[in-house]
């Protein structure tokens, strides 16, 4: 919303007893629509919205877009995923195929879930379904006060920044977005109250919703030092678990990470000089799961 990019068109604000939606688009000069949403869900807890939005197994209950779903690779360390996906269309684009990163850091309680396209030498491209290159959807999911206005932290925020080029006309895409949005979104809510019903059943995790408990805990002070060049002791960041897992990770895979989450969602902490003197620092590493 602070990026300096071009202004946020306001699409849609809708709601049901237990959910609230607003969502946004912009046209940039150049690349696909972007569009950010935010929604409010009543009765939900951070953890649990994050396991369910990574949960491929359980997602084609209540995303009937979901038509395959499979983890490529994984890291036990930092609950990096690459994972493959092919998505179905309603009426105005045929199946899709992506490739996708994705990996989510803690801080202070919340989360920053972010996911994009990426490139894997093992899974060869196919003429169809076509693979959507350009993909970016991130989350930042906390708790919030319950519009009941009863002063308690028992609702949970999601604030969503996404676009992709399915390589059809964006015009196109943008139609097809804005009459198929609120029908996509409304099969949340009940997909939610499912999924919550079925871990309170003790139901064992599945294998995405595991590695949704794995992230990269980075307080705030540490991003504030960042941004003046301090050196804090690598105690500041660190891999955590609700299991118990290894707690080993390097430098370049934190401020890679770091980057990627300043650019995705940013919130104001991180200035753009920093941002860039960062990524040329660290051209030449890599940030790949182990």
């Amino acid at each position: 919303m602070r990026d300096g990019g071009p202004t946020w068109m306001h699409m849609m604000d809708r709601s049901t007893p237990n959910m609230s939606y607003q969502a946004w688009r912009r046209d940039p000069k150049t690349g696909p629509p972007q569009y950010r949403s935010r929604t409010v869900f009543e009765n939900a807890t951070a953890r649990i919205v994050r396991d369910f939005f990574w949960d491929d197994e359980f997602r084609p209950k209540w995303d009937d877009m979901l038509a395959y779903s499979a983890t490529i690779e994984e890291c036990s360390t930092t609950g990096t995923m690459v994972v493959q996906w092919i998505r179905k269309f309603p009426f105005f684009c045929s199946d899709r195929e992506y490739i996708i990163g994705r990996r989510i850091w803690e801080v202070d309680g919340s989360y920053y879930c972010v996911t994009k396209g990426v490139t894997c030498a093992s899974v060869p491209r196919r003429n169809k379904p076509r693979r959507v290159d350009l993909y970016y959807s991130s989350w930042y999911i906390r708790a919030v006060e319950s519009r009941r206005g009863n002063g308690q932290l028992t609702a949970c925020e999601v604030l969503l920044f996404y676009h992709e080029d399915m390589g059809i006309p964006w015009e196109i895409a943008k139609l097809g977005v804005r009459q198929g949005m609120w029908g996509t979104v409304k099969k949340i809510e009940p997909g939610l109250c499912a999924y919550q019903k079925e871990r309170e059943s003790l139901a064992s995790l599945s294998q995405s919703a595991y590695m949704a408990q794995v992230n990269t805990k980075i307080s705030m002070e540490y991003l504030i030092s960042l941004e003046s060049n301090e050196d804090l002791s690598r105690s500041d960041v660190d891999s955590t678990s609700e299991n118990p897992l290894s707690q080993n990770i390097s430098r370049a895979l934190i401020y890679g990470g770091l980057i990627v989450l300043a650019c995705s969602l940013d919130q104001g902490a991180l200035s753009k000089t920093f941002i860039f003197g960062m990524g040329r620092k660290l051209t030449d590493r890599g940030n790949r799961p182990s």
